[in-house]
């Protein structure tokens, strides 16, 4: 199933239970991230989305990728309808 949010797109495998995320904003990636991932990750944001200065993710642990507050709260968006594609 593709996705294709405001901050990330990607594709869900539903056999594997898992998400191909291929796009943080307009960078390229390939990176899957299983559903405890996702949920360490939404669960960071959270916490932070009213950080004035907003926050800093990588890629590849070498290419910085700057989110502004607006792009928190849109990412958190993105990983909800992520969230729910996942099994029980």
């Amino acid at each position: 199933m593709l996705l294709t949010g405001n901050i990330i797109s990607g594709e869900f495998n539903e056999h594997m239970n898992e998400f191909s995320l291929q796009k943080v904003k307009h960078f390229t990636t390939e990176s899957i991230i299983k559903e405890s991932q996702l949920k360490s990750l939404y669960d960071y944001l959270k916490k932070h989305r009213d950080d004035i200065d907003g926050q800093i993710i990588t890629l590849y642990d070498q290419m910085l990728i700057r989110l502004s507050q607006e792009e928190i709260n849109l990412f958190i968006n993105d990983l909800e309808k992520v969230q729910s594609m996942y099994r029980l």
